[in-house]
C-alpha cells in the first residue's frame, strides 16, 4: 500500500488558516460589545493598543519561525524549548482547552441564532440543539479524518465565503454612515464613565477576536516554504485588524451608543437592519453561521494538532501521537471531540459552569501567548541564534519586550479571579503530564517545576474554596 505524500500548504492556504481561525463569532458582536462600554474615541484607543500589542506578537511569531525553524509545533514548542517540560505542557493544555471551549461556544451560538426562527433551539442549549450540534461535531470529525489537506482546502473556501458578508456589511453601512451620529457617540456619553474605564472595558474583548493569530505557526510543519509562516501571520493579522476596526467604527455612525448597547447579538445584524431593512438581519445571520462553521473547522484542526505535536515531543501521553493512513492525528482528534461532546452535554445541566468555562478562555489563552513572547525576548536578550545572524537583534528585543508587556497587562486587566479559576483546569490536567513523563521513564518534575505545580495546585484549591463559599462569583 502506497503512503500518502507529505502534505504541504502554500502561502494562501496558511494565510487562510490565520484568517479562518481569527474571524469567528466575535466580529459579529462588536457593535454591541463596544457600544455597551465605550464611545468612538475609547474604541479607537482600544484598537490602537490591541492592534499594536498583537502586531508585536505577530512579529514575534515571524521572528521565531526564522530563528527556530526546527520548532514546527508553534505555541507549545516555543514554551517547551524556552522554559522546560512543565510550562510547555501547560501551554499545550491551555491552548487545547481554549480550542475545545471555543468550539462548544460556536455550536451554541449557531443554535441560538437559529432559535430566533425556530424556538425549539432556544438559546442553543436545548436537547434538540445539543443533538443537532452533536451531529455537526461528528460530521466534521470524520471529514477531517479523511485528510488534513482536504479539510484545509475546505477551510480556505469557507474563509472566502464568510468574508463576503462582512465586506458587504462595510459597503452598505459605509453608505448609511452619518457624521452627526458618529460625533454624538465619539466621547461615549456621561453614562460610559471615564476614558480609562471605557478602554479597559474593551481590552479583554479584543483578546477573543485576535485569538487565532498563531494559526500559521501551529501548522508550520506543513509549510511549503518556512518563510511563508511569518508572512501568512502578518498578512492575516493586517487584514483581520482592518475588518475589526471598520466594523466597530462605522457602526458608531449608524446608531447612537445606547441603541448599539441594546442590540441583540449578532449585533451586526441590527446595525445593517437599521440601514437596509429587515433583510439585512437575515443576511448577517446567514453570514454568522458560515463564519462560525469555518472557525469551528479551523479550531478543530488546531486542537488536534496541538495534542499531536505535544505527544510527539514527549509532553503528552504517547497514544496522542498516533496517525492514521491519511496522516491525520486521529487519537488527538478523537480526544478533542469527545471533550467537545462532553461540554455540549453539560450545557443541558450546568449552564453556569459552562459560562464560567467560557470566561476562562480569555485568561487561559494569555499564558501560551505570554510564554511565546517571553521566549522570543529570552532569545534576543541572550543572543542565542544571533551569533551568525546578528542583524535585527535590537529590534527583536524591543518587539518581544513590548509583546511580553502587552500580555502581562492583559492578565492584569483580566483580574486575579480568572487567573485563579484557570488553575482549576491546569491542576487536574497535570495528570496527563505525569502520565507522559512516567511512560517514557523521565523525571516528572524538576525542583523548580515541583514548586510551580505546588503553586498551581494551591491556587486551584483556593479558587474552589472561593467558589464554594461565594467569595468568587461568575
Amino acid at each position: 500500500m502506497t503512503q500518502p505524500s507529505q502534505q504541504t500548504f502554500a502561502l494562501p492556504t496558511l494565510t487562510a488558516m490565520v484568517v479562518g481561525s481569527m474571524v469567528g463569532a466575535g466580529i459579529f458582536s462588536l457593535p454591541q460589545t463596544f457600544g455597551r462600554v465605550t464611545g468612538g474615541l475609547g474604541a479607537l484607543i482600544a484598537w490602537g493598543i490591541a492592534g499594536g500589542g498583537m502586531l508585536m506578537l505577530a512579529f514575534v511569531f515571524q521572528t521565531l519561525s526564522r530563528r527556530k525553524p526546527a520548532l514546527d509545533a508553534g505555541v507549545f514548542a516555543y514554551a517547551k524549548d524556552g522554559f522546560g517540560n512543565y510550562l510547555g505542557f501547560a501551554s499545550a493544555l491551555g491552548y487545547w482547552t481554549v480550542c475545545c471551549l471555543g468550539n462548544v461556544s460556536y455550536w451554541v451560538l449557531i443554535k441560538s441564532t437559529l432559535g430566533a426562527l425556530f424556538p425549539v433551539f432556544g438559546d442553543g442549549n436545548t436537547v434538540i440543539a445539543v443533538a443537532v450540534s452533536s451531529v455537526g461535531v461528528w460530521t466534521v470529525h470524520f471529514l477531517i479524518l479523511r485528510g488534513v489537506r482536504e479539510a484545509a482546502a475546505l477551510n480556505t473556501i469557507v474563509t472566502v465565503a464568510k468574508i463576503i458578508p462582512i465586506l458587504m456589511f462595510l459597503v452598505f453601512v459605509g453608505f448609511g454612515f452619518k457624521a452627526d451620529i458618529f460625533a454624538a457617540n465619539f466621547w461615549g456619553g456621561a453614562d460610559a464613565g471615564g476614558l480609562f474605564d471605557q478602554v479597559r472595558g474593551t481590552m479583554l474583548v479584543t483578546v477573543f477576536v485576535f485569538v487565532g493569530i498563531e494559526g500559521a505557526s501551529v501548522y508550520s510543519r506543513y509549510a511549503r516554504k518556512r518563510s511563508d509562516v511569518g508572512v501568512a501571520t502578518l498578512l492575516g493579522f493586517a487584514g483581520v485588524l482592518c475588518l475589526l476596526v471598520l466594523v466597530t467604527m462605522l457602526s458608531y455612525g449608524v446608531l447612537l451608543r445606547p441603541d448599539l448597547a441594546g442590540l441583540r447579538n449578532p449585533s451586526m445584524a441590527g446595525v445593517l437592519q437599521a440601514v437596509v431593512g429587515p433583510w439585512g438581519a437575515v443576511f448577517i445571520s446567514v453570514g454568522l453561521i458560515v463564519s462560525v462553521l469555518g472557525a469551528y473547522l479551523s479550531w478543530s484542526l488546531l486542537a488536534a494538532e496541538v495534542l499531536f505535536s505535544a505527544a510527539r515531543m514527549e509532553t503528552m501521553p504517547a497514544f496522542l501521537g498516533a496517525e492514521n493512513r491519511n496522516k491525520v492525528p486521529f487519537a488527538a482528534l478523537w480526544l478533542t471531540n469527545l471533550l467537545v461532546q462532553f461540554f455540549l452535554i453539560m450545557t443541558l445541566f450546568a449552564e453556569q459552569a459552562f459560562l464560567l468555562a467560557l470566561k476562562l478562555t480569555s485568561s487561559m489563552i494569555l499564558l501560551p501567548y505570554l510564554l511565546v513572547a517571553a521566549y522570543a525576548l529570552k532569545l534576543a536578550w541572550s543572543g542565542e541564534t544571533y551569533v551568525e545572524k546578528p542583524e535585527g537583534r535590537v529590534g527583536d528585543v524591543v518587539r518581544a519586550g513590548l509583546a511580553t508587556l502587552y500580555t502581562v497587562g492583559l492578565i492584569y486587566a483580566g483580574g486575579l479571579k480568572f487567573l485563579l479559576l484557570s488553575l482549576v483546569i491546569y491542576a487536574p490536567g497535570t495528570a496527563l503530564f505525569i502520565l507522559a513523563q512516567r511512560e517514557r521513564g523521565h523525571r516528572i518534575f524538576t525542583p523548580v517545576e515541583r514548586l510551580l505545580f505546588a503553586a498551581v495546585a494551591a491556587g486551584a484549591v483556593l479558587a474552589i474554596f472561593g467558589l464554594a463559599t461565594g467569595r468568587i462569583s461568575i
